[in-house]
């Protein structure tokens, strides 16, 4: 029989290994994160296996400082340790509190996933930069210098899950949308912008209407074949600045437009006009550079193409190509005919012709809702995981249209900036849709696995 004595030895030697296993769970929780076991669908660390995987959408933020280089010359090696995890410890929280999962710190630089929402990602890119100036607050005070940081944000289809061998593995996130969040990263600095968005993270937004963004440019990522467009977050400038990029933002994208045409002595006049207007704009100081260079380079050739000409080259790609072919039949003759009325649209008004515009513009909508209609319709009969997310792209693709309607109705006369304009939000918004979401689909809906084979790495 046993004494209260031996009860109560046996209970507390229960309630000490319950404690212990606890605290040993906890503590593995910090280098791996119960959400990403979560998403795993893992409820215990030790069940965890080599090569479990899982496909998920989501938003991947990558977070840098500028200059660390340079900043970590002056410091030893244990005052690195010190600033970078006096600098990490504000972060964390921030991330957490936004929805987000570190992944991994890599030096100086931050990878977090978002799983439920890019919004989410937005609103702790900014929350992140207003820790930063209270950071910077403190780092005055005790007399070191201001960091800077920059951050790049894209959102994607990923395989999240585990790799490695028996005695070592790691989990990971898979993709090539990682691949584009951290070239974002890399581009803040050449524009000197705190914040990058990806197309992909735009049109997968709940709501645009709250943010400020501007198109900045087009990108290309080693190992796709399609550009990428990249959108600076306008939100994270001082209110005075934002201001004023926003009265100046015509001039700015004319500008854009004479640039990505090939035009870049019209575009330096505009960017210096942008300058003259908004002196801290840093994008369009770096776009004059760019012009004074590429200029440079015409005065070297024997040859400068006119703007028709230009226009003309840019724009072949407005045309149906095979390899945008899916293999669904009915759904790549729908593209095909969106394909063919955004060209006929573009001829339009590149003719600058009496030509009713108001009927083209209709063709598209006709063409564009058959095209979604059918595959939305695809994707709810063979249960594809990802139907939500790819329907509020399509979405987004309507409200590109009523803006460029805008933009014909106020003006028609500007035939390089419009023609630009129906390219960048038609035209380049239909290839990437087609050659990346699209694609994804065509596999779920032919049965084969998604090559995701770009992991990034540093």
């Amino acid at each position: 029989m046993k004494t209260p004595s031996h009860t109560n030895h046996s209970q507390n030697s229960v309630r000490m290994t319950a404690d212990h296993l606890s605290e040993t769970e906890f503590a593995y929780s910090r280098f791996v994160p119960r959400q990403f076991l979560q998403l795993l669908g893992v409820t215990d660390i030790r069940t965890v296996q080599l090569g479990q995987q899982v496909e998920r959408s989501m938003t991947i933020l990558f977070s840098d400082i500028r200059d660390f280089t340079s900043l970590s010359e002056s410091m030893s090696p244990q005052e690195n340790f010190n600033f970078l995890n006096s600098y990490l410890i504000q972060m964390e929280p921030v991330i957490a509190a936004h929805g987000g999962i570190i992944d991994k710190y890599i030096g100086d630089a931050i990878m977090a996933l978002f799983p439920n929402s890019p919004d989410d990602a937005l609103r702790c890119s900014l929350a992140m930069l207003a820790k930063l100036d209270e950071y910077n607050a403190g780092r005055e005070r005790a007399d070191y210098r201001p960091i800077k940081i920059g951050i790049g944000i894209n959102t994607g289809i990923v395989i999240l899950g585990t790799i490695g061998g028996e005695g070592r593995m790691d989990g990971t996130v898979i993709g090539d949308a990682v691949n584009l969040a951290s070239r974002l990263e890399h581009l803040t600095k050449e524009y000197e912008v705190p914040i990058l968005i990806s197309e992909y993270t735009l049109n997968s937004l709940e709501n645009t209407k709250p943010w400020s963004l501007r198109f900045l440019d087009r990108t290309h990522v080693r190992g796709k074949h399609d550009n990428q467009s990249v959108y600076e977050v306008v939100d994270a400038d001082p209110p005075a600045l934002r201001v004023a990029k926003k009265n100046s933002l015509t001039t700015f994208q004319q500008a854009l437009a004479h640039y990505h045409l090939g035009n870049f002595s019209a575009a330096h006049e505009h960017f210096s006009l942008c300058l003259a207007k908004v002196p801290d704009d840093s994008a369009a100081r770096a776009y004059l550079l760019r012009c004074e260079a590429c200029a440079q380079m015409s005065d070297r050739t024997s040859h400068v193409p006119d703007d028709a000409t230009r226009i003309s080259a840019r724009e072949t790609d407005s045309t149906w190509n095979e390899k945008y072919a899916l293999g669904i039949t009915p759904l790549d003759a729908a593209h095909q005919r969106l394909f063919t009325d955004i060209h006929g649209l573009t001829n339009a008004i590149q003719a600058g012709t009496a030509a009713p515009i108001s009927p083209l513009l209709k063709k598209i909508n006709t063409a564009a809702t058959r095209a979604f209609l059918l595959q939305e319709k695809m994707m709810q009969d063979k249960d594809y995981p990802f139907a939500e997310l790819h329907t509020r792209q399509h979405l987004r693709f309507f409200d590109y249209l009523e803006e460029l309607q805008e933009e014909i109705e106020r003006d028609r006369t500007d035939h390089i900036y419009l023609s630009f304009r129906i390219k960048n939000m038609l035209t380049d918004w239909l290839i990437n849709h087609i050659l990346n979401t699209d694609r994804h689909f065509a596999h779920h809906l032919n049965g084969r696995n998604i090559g995701h084979t770009a992991e990034h790495t540093i």
